[in-house]
């Protein structure tokens, strides 16, 4: 039989840009039930209520810096999975870019970081029936889709999650990673009908500019292809986004058309550049600087990856067009001797 030891109590504790601590609220659910605590804490935490203000034609937009219905799906997973038998209070962390959220005791069990998104198992189901009469949760899910959806759509990074035995300490960024990609994301949520997955996928994408299948897979904590299809067919079928390359090597990247029907002021970048065009690029930057490391050829091509270029140039060392100098990381290249006088 397991006692409560330890009821839902927070701290909200406030830190200036040195990290000093400049303010402190405290809850006690013996004061407050859970709706009215969660209420109280939105409506004291003012520091969470602050906005970016973008241009918007003749009017301006704004973008908070917390989006309210993420701070309280993580409020109220903070709630549903705290820890009764464990002491400690739940403590929300104000800082200049972040806030951290830390919760006593762990994730539940077969619940990781890596598998936040899709894995759902609660602690206290009794709790979770609680929340859900007040309607503050679903029937189903975690709530991490409907954060990683909001976050997606407002260019926010996803929350980290930590935990060990003792604490989860859960941390979102209030910065915009793109505000060039606002207008994208904008127009296609006016334009458009798309599911909650689409929008994960399409913000994700959208953020990076560039990413290889591998890699929002491991974004979206999928295991398999077939996961991934869920994600990306509708953007691909309505030309929101488009594929180039073949199996792992497959990359989606943001359709052009959807660039300009957004009007968006997307910034020209070398990291979705053709990779036969990149090859050139490095052929001609080799040609130019010669016996060059491969970190002096990336940080010569701005907005290219160490990854695409570090790809590119074994390969045009395995084909002779180009010819390292030295070992490992005194290597250097140059162009063969025939490519070197091209011009």
């Amino acid at each position: 039989m397991k006692v409560i030891a330890s009821p839902i109590s927070v701290q909200y504790i406030v830190y200036d840009a040195l990290e000093n601590k400049v303010r402190k609220l405290d809850w006690h659910d013996n004061l407050l039930n859970p709706l009215e605590m969660l209420l109280d804490i939105e409506k004291n935490a003012v520091e969470l209520t602050y906005s970016y203000d973008f241009p918007d034609g003749l009017f301006r937009k704004q973008i908070r810096q917390y989006n309210p219905k993420v701070i309280r799906e993580l409020l109220i997973n903070a709630f549903s999975h705290h820890s009764f038998t464990t002491a400690g209070d739940i403590v929300i962390k104000v800082f200049v870019d972040r806030i951290e959220i830390s919760n006593p005791g762990g994730l539940p069990l077969g619940v990781t970081k890596d598998n936040i998104l899709h894995k759902s198992k609660r602690r206290n189901p009794a709790f979770a029936r609680i929340m859900q009469d007040f309607k503050l949760m679903e029937n189903e899910g975690s709530g991490y889709d409907l954060i990683y959806q909001l976050n997606a759509m407002d260019s926010k990074r996803m929350p980290s999650v930590e935990s060990d035995f003792s604490q989860v300490v859960v941390t979102q960024y209030s910065g915009i990673i793109d505000e060039d990609i606002l207008p994208i994301l904008d127009y296609v949520g006016k334009n458009y009908e798309l599911s909650q997955k689409d929008m994960i996928a399409l913000g994700i994408i959208a953020q990076q500019q560039k990413l290889l299948s591998t890699e929002l897979s491991n974004l979206l904590q999928l295991e398999n292809k077939e996961r991934l299809r869920a994600y990306t067919d509708r953007l691909l079928k309505m030309g929101l986004v488009k594929t180039r390359g073949i199996k792992k090597g497959t990359e989606f990247l943001i359709s052009p058309e959807l660039i300009n029907n957004a009007k968006a002021n997307v910034k020209t970048t070398l990291k979705t550049i053709e990779p036969y065009r990149l090859e050139a690029l490095i052929e001609e930057d080799i040609r130019r600087h010669p016996d060059s490391s491969i970190s002096e050829i990336v940080n010569r091509l701005p907005d290219t990856s160490l990854k695409d270029v570090r790809k590119h140039i074994y390969a045009m060392k395995s084909s002779g067009m180009i010819i390292p100098v030295g070992v490992n990381r005194w290597r250097r290249y140059r162009l063969a001797n025939g490519m070197a006088k091209k011009k």
